[in-house]
């Protein structure tokens, strides 16, 4: 049969007395109320996981049978089998993510960057990573978020090995402000940077059950999902859109330095990390604003998010008595815990240029995830 009017006929137009399969009615349910496109995105998403032995309704996935319990067979749950067991999905996994390493470093082409750093830290604590400038401070706080490779070491972010799973270690850990790395676009307004973390989110930052129940969610559930996720972050960052000079349209360019850290947390919380990571905080402000800088961050360790926090001179104690670790970078020493730290701060060294080389050529040949 042709068709004449640019439509296509329906499936039993085709074969007579022939009913469509269940993808192409599922595929036609789908088109009438969200799109063709996104129809086909979903039903190749039924296909993949009817394969898998899940069905995927409209509302809920079906209860998986119970398991039943395996007989003790004396092996201890913790040691390796014939196969490892997937990693978990870090966006499942409550609370702050505990950081424990031992004896990492990293070397770049011109040296060591930093060696032999031990830090131990609980979920909810700040760290603080101090030292004198060009003495692998922002390499550590990217190795330890899974963005540069370890030479040497052992290292665990939220249970998670880093050397074995750093994909998933970036999953769960955020950058809130790295300079070179995650920079803001300064002709951009505070909205449309909020907007858009909201949307590359939903796209890419969820698992795919999830992204696939959001996506047959209605249009405004969809919107109110954003918007509340959207109002959280900034609440938990205290970034108050009313007090800026145009409000969410105030451009980044406009923004104080304070602002500027707030936005970014913001914008780090919005994808709901256990880790966020903050360089220089305390870089070009003054004594009563360096303490709203911790102020924040603290806040933001209260609620259960582990920080990772770069800074020049570390503070003697956070508000609300919250933890903090402390770990002092030297170039000669590598880096060591606040108990071994010397009672006076580390001068700088002269040779800053050399360092700063040093450490962008580890930048170059680790790569940055």
């Amino acid at each position: 049969m042709r068709c004449t009017t640019g439509k296509s006929p329906p499936a039993g137009a085709l074969h007579p007395g022939r009913r469509p399969s269940a993808p192409y009615r599922r595929r036609g349910r789908i088109a009438a109320r969200h799109g063709p496109g996104i129809a086909f995105e979903l039903t190749s998403q039924f296909k993949s996981y009817a394969e898998e032995g899940r069905a995927v309704t409209r509302h809920q996935p079906e209860p998986e049978p119970q398991r039943q319990p395996e007989p003790d067979t004396g092996r201890d749950p913790a040691a390796p089998a014939g196969r490892a067991a997937p990693a978990p999905d870090p966006a499942e996994l409550p609370g702050g993510a505990a950081v424990e390493a031992e004896g990492i470093g990293l070397k770049g082409p011109r040296g060591w960057v930093f060696r032999e750093v031990t830090v131990e830290a609980a979920p909810g604590s700040v760290v603080a990573l101090t030292g004198a400038s060009g003495t692998g401070r922002t390499c550590l706080l990217l190795a330890l978020t899974g963005r540069m490779k370890l030479t040497e070491g052992e290292a665990r972010v939220g249970g998670l090995r880093l050397r074995k799973q750093a994909a998933a270690i970036r999953r769960t850990a955020a950058l809130a402000h790295v300079p070179g790395v995650d920079d803001l676009e300064p002709s951009l307004t505070v909205g449309e940077h909020l907007r858009e973390r909201v949307l590359l989110q939903r796209r890419y930052g969820t698992a795919p059950l999830a992204a696939l129940k959001a996506a047959l969610r209605s249009p405004r559930q969809r919107r109110a999902d954003a918007r509340r996720v959207h109002d959280e972050a900034l609440a938990a960052a205290g970034l108050d859109l009313a007090t800026l000079p145009k409000g969410p349209r105030t451009a980044v360019r406009d923004l104080e330095r304070l602002e500027r850290l707030r936005l970014c947390v913001a914008l780090a919380l919005i994808g709901r990390p256990r880790l966020i990571a903050v360089d220089d905080v305390d870089l070009k402000l003054s004594a009563p604003l360096r303490e709203e800088a911790w102020a924040l961050l603290a806040s933001v360790a209260a609620s259960g998010v582990t920080v990772l926090a770069v800074c020049g001179e570390a503070p003697a104690g956070l508000p609300g008595d919250v933890p903090l670790v402390v770990v002092v970078t030297d170039r000669a020493t590598g880096a060591r815990t606040a108990e071994d730290a010397p009672a006076e701060p580390a001068p700088k060294a002269d040779n800053t240029d050399e360092t700063e080389k040093e450490t962008a050529d580890a930048l170059a040949e680790t790569g940055r995830a």
